[in-house]
């Protein structure tokens, strides 16, 4: 009875995810039998380093979702402080909901059943452009963007190694037939899936429901978990946080 029940939540959320607008990523089933794994395609948000990219990466979700969190994998080699070599990423939303002292993570800022795919999505898209370097999944990387950043730009190797993954996606973009946005009216924009598709098609999220009281309620918690940056703010109404909270 609970595998059932879990089979058709898990269908439930790709159901809803089919209907909902398209905002900054794309969603597909990596074989059309398992709802439990998921294949994202996040695109680079504009006015970033990351603009124009495509960057696949892997979501799976356990039995017991939603009480335990899902693991995000990046498919696509990624130069990032916050992103292990193998593609892992290391934020703090998908850490399990347990009291770690020595992690320096408050259990308010790990995964609770609250969050969902949105959220998730959300903090990965504002990790790529707000790295967390206190704590850094690659340290390479973390001393890369800190001298990028502290230089104001005049130290290029950073911003030259994601200007290359950048232009490496491009090839998989066209293979899979997706025009990435690369203005931020183009990110924004909102369509809808074609009524006709099944949940093996192409699925889609947004990020942000039409429900204004939804959406607030969405701005209340990105709030406290310190997820958004400036493209988030001009998508969703301007926000002001302070960031992401990985490790």
């Amino acid at each position: 009875r609970n595998a059932f029940l879990c089979f058709f939540f898990h269908f439930a959320i790709l159901k809803s995810l089919q209907e909902e607008p398209v905002e900054g990523f794309r969603i597909t089933l990596v074989e059309e039998s398992d709802l439990y794994n998921w294949e994202v395609a996040i695109f680079g948000p504009p006015n970033t380093l990351y603009e124009g990219g495509y960057f696949k990466a892997h979501i799976k979700f356990p039995i017991d979702y939603p009480y335990s969190p899902p693991t995000f994998r990046f498919l696509t080699k990624m130069w990032h402080p916050n992103i292990y070599e193998n593609g892992d990423v290391c934020i703090s939303i998908l850490h399990p909901p347990v009291d770690d002292p020595q992690s320096g993570e408050l259990p308010s800022e790990r995964w609770n059943p609250t969050q969902n795919v949105r959220t998730i999505l959300l903090s990965v898209i504002s990790l790529l452009n707000e790295p967390n370097t206190f704590s850094p999944a690659n340290v390479d990387a973390s001393v890369m963007f800190r001298k990028w950043r502290d230089s104001k730009g005049k130290d290029k190797e950073y911003a030259e190694i994601i200007r290359k993954q950048v232009m490496s996606t491009k090839a998989d973009a066209e293979r899979d037939g997706v025009k990435v946005p690369t203005t931020l009216a183009e990110y924004c924009i909102q369509t809808k899936v074609p009524s006709h598709d099944s949940s093996s098609d192409l699925l889609y999220d947004d990020l942000y429901d039409d429900d204004i009281e939804e959406e607030e309620d969405d701005e209340d918690e990105a709030e406290a978990s310190g997820i958004g940056n400036e493209m988030a703010g001009d998508c969703f109404g301007n926000e002001d946080d302070s960031g992401n909270e990985e490790s």
